[in-house]
Formats: C-alpha cells, sequence, structure tokens
C-alpha cells in the first residue's frame, strides 16, 4: 500500500468535499455553484450525479454516513437537505430556512445525525433540525456573544455541544441542545448548564489571526483550532480549561482534524499537512510534515496527454515543470477522516486548490517517513 493516492478530480480549486458511508462515494464543490458526486470505478472517479440547486458558490457540504443525507450551503444563503431517491436515481433537494442575511460559510452534521449547525457570515450559528409537525427544516439561531463571520463548526461527540471558529479572533463552545428532537444532556468537562445557545466557554489565542478551523478530540474533552496568524491552539477541558499556543513557523493553516486521543493533522497554504502531539501534560509540539515527494507520489516522465495537461492548468505555452516537491501543488482546503474515527484514524483526505484529492494512509506514512509516529 502507498502512503498516498492522488486523484485528479478538477481542473481548478476543490472548495470542499465529504464522503457517503462506505466511501465509495465523494461529494466535491469546484469553486462554483454546482456539486458534484464522484463514484469510483475501477482505479478512477467519474461524476454520477451533479447538484444544480444553489444560486451561488457552494461554501460547505457535509454526508451523513448513516442516513445517506447530504446537507449543502453557499454564498448564497441558503442550505439544502438532499436525499436519493432510488427510484428515480436523483437527488432530492429540500431547502431549509436560515433565516440569515448573509453568506452561509460552513456546514456539518451531528454525531446522531438529527440535527446539523450552519456557520454564516450573519455572525451566527444556525441550529437546524427536522420538524415533524410543519414537515420542513427549521433552524434556532446562536448569536451572542459572536463578532464576526464564523468559519468553521464541529460537533461534540455528545450530539449536544457544537464549536465554532470565528474572524472576531475567537473559538467558543455553546450548548446545541434542541429538547424537541433529543433528551436531557448530562454534564461534561465543559460543564453542566446546556440550555439552548449557553456559551460554555470562549477562548483567544493572545493573536490577532482568524480562527479558519475547529476540532473535538475522540473524546470532547479537547478542543483544537487553528488562526491565521500561524498559530495551532489546543484546549484541554479535562485539565480545568489549560490552553496551549504555538506558532508554527509555517505559512497559515486552515484545516485541522484529531487522527488520536493526542495527535492532531492540520494542512493549508503551505501544501502539505503537518502532524502535531499534544501530551498528557498539555504540552503541544511539532514532531514532522507528512509530505511525500511528487515525484513518488505522481511520479516519472510526462505522457503527451500530461503534458498537455499541465500546460493547461498553468496556463503556459510550454511543458517546463514548475512543480512543487509535494503531493498537493497549492493550498490544503479541506480534509476529512476517510477511516476510523477520531480516536483512531486509519486513513485521512485533503483536497486543495490545484483539484487534488489525497488520500492519507497512517500506517503507511509511518513506513515512508523515519522516526514518524502517531501517537
Amino acid at each position: 500500500m502507498t502512503a498516498v493516492d492522488v486523484f485528479e478530480l478538477v481542473l481548478g480549486p476543490i472548495t470542499c468535499h465529504a464522503w457517503n458511508g462506505d466511501r465509495t462515494q465523494v461529494a466535491v464543490s469546484p469553486n462554483n455553484n454546482d456539486v458534484h458526486i464522484y463514484k469510483k470505478t475501477g482505479a478512477t472517479w467519474e461524476v454520477a450525479h451533479v447538484l444544480k440547486e444553489h444560486g451561488s458558490r457552494v461554501t460547505g457540504i457535509d454526508w451523513a454516513p448513516k442516513s445517506n443525507r447530504l446537507v449543502t450551503c453557499g454564498a448564497d444563503r441558503n442550505a439544502y437537505v438532499w436525499t436519493y431517491e432510488e427510484k428515480d436515481k436523483k437527488w432530492i433537494p429540500v431547502l431549509v430556512l436560515l433565516r440569515i442575511n448573509r453568506a452561509a460559510t460552513c456546514c456539518k452534521w451531528s454525531p446522531q445525525e438529527n440535527k446539523f449547525a450552519v456557520g454564516s457570515g450573519a455572525r451566527l450559528v444556525s441550529i437546524c433540525y427536522f420538524e415533524e409537525e410543519q414537515n420542513w427544516w427549521v433552524s434556532k439561531h446562536i448569536k451572542k456573544p459572536i463578532r464576526s463571520t464564523v468559519l468553521s463548526v464541529d460537533w461534540h461527540p455528545n450530539n449536544i455541544l457544537v464549536a465554532c471558529g470565528c474572524a472576531d479572533f475567537k473559538a467558543r463552545v455553546f450548548s446545541a441542545y434542541v429538547k424537541d428532537v433529543e433528551g436531557k444532556p448530562e454534564a461534561t468537562a465543559w460543564g453542566k448548564k446546556m440550555t439552548f445557545g449557553n456559551l460554555m466557554a470562549e477562548f483567544s489565542n493572545g493573536g490577532g489571526g482568524w480562527v479558519h478551523d475547529v476540532s473535538f478530540s475522540g473524546s470532547g474533552n479537547k478542543l483544537a483550532w487553528v488562526g491565521h496568524d500561524c498559530s495551532i491552539s489546543v484546549i484541554n477541558a479535562a485539565h480545568d480549561n489549560n490552553l496551549v499556543t504555538v506558532k508554527s513557523g509555517f505559512r497559515p493553516f486552515v484545516s485541522c482534524t484529531w487522527v488520536t486521543e493526542n495527535s492532531l493533522v492540520v494542512a493549508g497554504h503551505d501544501c502539505w499537512p503537518a502532524l502535531y502531539n499534544h501530551d498528557d501534560h498539555d504540552k503541544l509540539t511539532f514532531i514532522n510534515k507528512l509530505n511525500i515527494s511528487s515525484k513518488k507520489a505522481g511520479g516519472g516522465a510526462m505522457s503527451a496527454m500530461d503534458k498537455f495537461r499541465h500546460m493547461d492548468k498553468k496556463a503556459t505555452t510550454s511543458a517546463v515543470k514548475t512543480e512543487l516537491d509535494s503531493t498537493h501543488q497549492n493550498t490544503i482546503t479541506s480534509m476529512t477522516i476517510h477511516s476510523g474515527t477520531r480516536a483512531n484514524v486509519t486513513k485521512f483526505v485533503t483536497s486543495g486548490v490545484d483539484g487534488r484529492l489525497v488520500v492519507w494512509s497512517i500506517k503507511s506514512l509511518e513506513s515512508a517517513i523515519a522516526g514518524l509516529k502517531f501517537q
């Protein structure tokens, strides 16, 4: 097994992507108002469906693995829940009542898939759930004390707490308890009071970088976020909200996810993922770049077709190579888990401005990079 599997899906950027439950299909936003659903045929990915409902660029996609429902949001201030009709072989959209006056920026299903969160430029998080009596998707708003655009959201494993990263330089944890769809929640390390919209915690790394992404660990006791000031921060609720922040020395990271309880993978403008370790003493340490040479990943001499494709993508008239020595050739825009859970991930996936979708095998990375260990 190779450390990375590289798939050239589109010529332009990939804004975001999401996988179905059995990982046989992937939905991507090719930086426009469409959503392309690819299905794997042999060793290649082919477009099986194109979802056309948004009026502006799609900014977020998430695919519920159990119910097989897609949620998408876009700059047109709308979100849609898509359900696949087996009889007609097509996806049917249902509009969600977001009630926002600015672009939606991100969306994510809760672990139990009975609600989802949508961040927006309206300085709020919409918690959306299905209203049985009215037979549509409705939303409740979490507003205060958010002061700027919500750039990312993530759910705690208990299905109640939601974290958001904002352009006001802060990461926050709120209660998203909706009594109409779930039972009374139990206390967690983040607190006991869980009425809807209650601010459980608010953090700043002390710098001036808007928060690109947030991620709960598998236990839910740790929250990580990455900022545009090149910082990586981790808070440990089980240790009296002990906060640790490091400045990476690299270009800003825009995505992060836990792959074990102590191992955090981040990625962004430097075109490769990086591994950090947060130990039991709340020390955050850079471990290594997860960088596989482009020669190893894509390898060898270019065929005539590859030369033409290279010239087309680079808008040049010659086949001069300008490739970076990394698997991705431009900014990594999103990262998702392919196999396993956040407590023990075996594969994760990145997509980027280069139009590539890259599947990374953790076990193979440990073999390919000397001294690398995911703890």
